[in-house]
């Protein structure tokens, strides 16, 4: 019975899921701004290289 009660008194697994949420989020937010990033800077990089001469 003692182990029950400190089991879910335990709360490492829980803190240690949280912190894995929040880095998943943060790794999903970083790729959408990198892929979006991504997309302008190719664009940018088209236009510069079609205004040179050839």
């Amino acid at each position: 019975m003692d182990f029950v009660k400190r089991f879910i008194a335990d709360e490492r697994g829980a803190t240690a899921i949280e912190y894995g949420l929040i880095a998943a989020l943060i790794s999903i937010v970083l790729i959408t701004a990198m892929t979006n990033l991504k997309t302008k800077i190719s664009g940018t990089y088209a236009k510069i290289g079609n205004a040179m001469p050839q």
